[in-house]
């Protein structure tokens, strides 16, 4: 399988940490978020609109909660973003550690939230966590940044990226309890000079990772083997989703912090928005479901 054409440049968007991209379902809109800059953003790409809500803190994950209303993880807590009023009203304070915040996040089939935490002193400190009618769960400890994860299409495995530790890993899913058991690395890139960031899943059970520092997205078989790169015009990819109506489109966010003067000279449209056609397509994203 190869991609139809190269990635294209949709949006100058400058950010400084774009991340976290989905595509919803039911408004046709790509969200992502401009860590950094506290900015949950809505792109059309049928009209080119695009608008974004500032939401006064750190943005680490986003998820659709039904119409016009999004789930947030921010530093330390998660709450709902109403994109008409731009009003976030917080759901539940968690962490309280200034070393930990909250990362990359996204909801179930059965519709629980799941997101992990990060520390930002590299030390083993990240979690990964459910919110659910049950409450908040911890599923895993031990994490240095849990970021990039995903579900297969029959819903029996889970994916989990820590990237600073070069990993991607695969655990047992039970679907009907939201459990995680038997994690295994499924992809190991110790060889290699980047990291693994976000990831997508397609219909085919192919894993779609950005490659942090790497110049390009990676699509992994459902065993781990490495399929295809697809290079881009930017230094640090960070996550991917597909989208448009066929979900045959993939998004890709990109970064720019942490660049130097030459390296942006180099990767001068860091922090834009790409899309690339594929001849393949997504998962649909799911809802918080209370």
């Amino acid at each position: 399988m190869n991609a139809a054409n190269s990635p294209k440049n949709i949006l100058e968007a400058r950010a400084r940490l774009g991340e976290i991209p989905f595509w919803h379902p039911d408004e046709q809109l790509l969200y992502w978020g401009d860590i950094y800059n506290h900015r949950v953003h809505q792109f059309n790409p049928t009209t080119g609109a695009t608008q974004f809500f500032d939401v006064g803190e750190v943005v680490g994950s986003i998820a659709p909660a039904g119409i016009n209303r999004l789930i947030i993880g921010q530093r330390h807590r998660i709450a709902f973003l109403d994109t008409i009023s731009g009003k976030v009203t917080p759901i539940l304070d968690i962490e309280n550690n200034p070393d930990i915040r909250f990362n990359d996040g996204k909801c179930d089939r059965a519709g629980r939230f799941w997101f992990g935490s990060m520390s930002s002193s590299g030390k083993p400190q990240g979690s990964l966590y459910r919110y659910d009618l049950d409450g908040l769960h911890i599923l895993q400890t031990g994490l240095t940044i849990s970021n990039g994860l995903g579900w297969s299409p029959d819903d029996k495995t889970f994916y989990l990226t820590d990237s600073p530790l070069k990993t991607i890993y695969a655990y047992d899913f039970d679907s009907q309890s939201g459990s995680l058991s038997d994690r295994r690395v499924l992809i190991n890139l110790q060889a290699e000079s980047f990291f693994p960031d976000g990831l997508t899943v397609d219909k085919d059970g192919c894993i779609w990772s950005a490659m942090w520092d790497g110049w390009c997205i990676i699509r992994f078989d459902p065993q781990g083997k490495e399929m295809m790169r697809v290079m881009m015009p930017v230094q640090r990819p960070t996550s991917c989703t597909f989208g448009n109506q066929d979900l045959g489109t993939l998004y890709i966010t990109t970064a720019s912090v942490g660049l130097s003067e030459i390296e942006i000279d180099k990767s001068f449209y860091s922090g834009d928005l790409f899309s690339l056609q594929t001849n393949t397509s997504g998962l649909p994203a799911s809802h918080f479901k209370e």
